[in-house]
C-alpha cells in the first residue's frame, strides 16, 4: 500500500469522527467506540495516482476518506479498466477485508491527492472482541450492504440504460453536486468521470452511454463543462425514476 506520512496540518478528531459517521459501517458504533478507533487509527496522505490497495493484497486494513477521492476497480483480461465505485470524503474502502482478512478483491487508486484514516485489522479485531455487543450491530450493517448489492443486480436486470444512468447521475449529484451557473436548479457534479467510468458503473457499453448523453444534451437535460457533468434539468432525470 503506497502511503506516506501526512505533512500538512492534521485533521482534528472532530472531523475524523464526522467522516467516520458518514459511513453506515461506523454509524453502528457508539461515540466512545468511535473515539477508541480514532485513537488507534493512523492518518496517511496518498498522492494522486498512487495505489492504496492492489487486487490480491492481504486484507489487513480499512481506509476512510477524509479528503480526496478513490477509484475502486479492476482490469479485465483484455486490459480494459472497470470502475466499480468512486469513494469520496466520508466513505470507506476495505471494510470487508477488515472483518475477514482475505485478499483484496479490487484495486483502489487515488484519483486526486487524498488524506485517509487507516484502521489496521490487527488493532480492530481485539477492539471488536472487547465490545461483543457490536458484533450484532455490524452484522446488520453488512447484511444491509448485501441487500443493496442484490438490488443493484436487480436494477441491471430490470431497468433499461436511461433509468440506470439517470439514477447514477442523480446519486452523484446528491453526493458531489454543487450549484451550477445557468438555469435555476442546475447542479454541477464536482467529480470528473469518463464515459468509460460511467458505462462501467451502469453495466453498459461506452458507446451506449455516449449515445444517451448526446440525446440528453440535445434536450438540454445535461451538459459538459471542462470535463465536469452538469445536470441542467435534474427533474427530467428524476421523472424517469418515478
Amino acid at each position: 500500500m503506497t502511503l506516506v506520512p501526512a505533512r500538512p496540518r492534521r485533521i482534528d478528531a472532530a472531523l475524523k469522527r464526522e467522516a467516520l459517521l458518514s459511513s453506515r459501517f461506523f454509524q453502528a458504533m457508539q461515540p466512545h467506540e468511535l473515539d477508541e478507533i480514532i485513537g488507534f487509527s493512523t492518518e496517511r496522505r496518498v498522492a494522486r495516482g498512487a495505489t492504496v490497495f492492489a487486487k490480491g493484497d492481504p486484507g489487513s486494513s480499512l481506509a476512510a476518506v477524509l479528503a480526496g477521492r478513490l477509484r475502486v476497480g479492476n482490469v479485465s483480461v483484455d486490459g480494459r479498466e472497470v470502475t466499480l465505485n468512486v469513494a469520496g470524503p466520508g466513505e470507506i474502502v476495505g471494510e470487508m477485508a477488515l472483518i475477514d482478512g482475505k485478499a483484496r478483491s479490487a484495486d483502489v487508486i487515488a484519483v486526486v491527492d487524498c488524506t485517509l484514516l487507516v484502521v489496521e485489522r490487527r488493532n480492530f479485531m481485539p477492539f471488536l472482541l472487547r465490545h461483543g455487543d457490536m458484533v450484532e450491530r455490524l452484522l446488520g450493517v453488512l447484511c444491509d450492504r448485501l441487500r443493496k448489492t442484490s438490488l443493484a443486480l436487480e436494477e441491471i436486470a430490470l431497468f433499461d440504460l436511461p433509468v440506470r444512468l439517470a439514477r447514477l447521475l442523480l446519486k452523484l449529484a446528491e453526493d458531489y453536486g454543487k450549484p451550477a451557473e445557468g438555469e435555476v436548479g442546475s447542479v454541477r457534479i464536482d467529480m470528473k468521470l469518463s464515459q468509460r467510468d460511467l458505462s462501467n458503473l451502469v453495466a453498459s457499453s461506452r458507446e451506449s452511454v455516449n449515445k444517451q448523453l448526446a440525446v440528453w444534451r440535445r434536450e438540454g437535460v445535461v451538459d459538459l463543462d471542462a470535463g465536469y457533468m452538469i445536470l441542467r434539468r435534474p427533474r427530467a432525470l428524476q421523472s424517469l425514476l418515478d
